[in-house]
């Protein structure tokens, strides 16, 4: 989808000049930046789908070995 958004100049030239050196197209540094700005601003969304993925999978969360596990990772993780 094609979208017009105005930026402030010297937002524009360092995009710009990354794009250049990262050898990717505006519209592909835009997309990544926003979606990359969506999961950490939305990480609720992340979960959400996270947990379809798991649905579609058919996983669960039955399994007391894989619940124990994530348990001491998530106890262990600074938040």
């Amino acid at each position: 989808m094609k979208t017009a958004v105005s930026l402030p100049d010297r937002v524009f030239r360092d995009a710009e000049r990354h794009a250049k050196r990262t050898q990717k197209s505006r519209s592909q540094l835009y997309a990544e930046a926003l979606a990359e700005y969506l999961a950490h601003h939305a990480p609720d969304a992340v979960t959400e789908d996270m947990n379809a993925a798991m649905d579609q999978l058919g996983a669960s969360s039955s399994d007391e070995f894989v619940t124990r596990a994530a348990r001491r990772v998530l106890e262990r993780t600074e938040w």
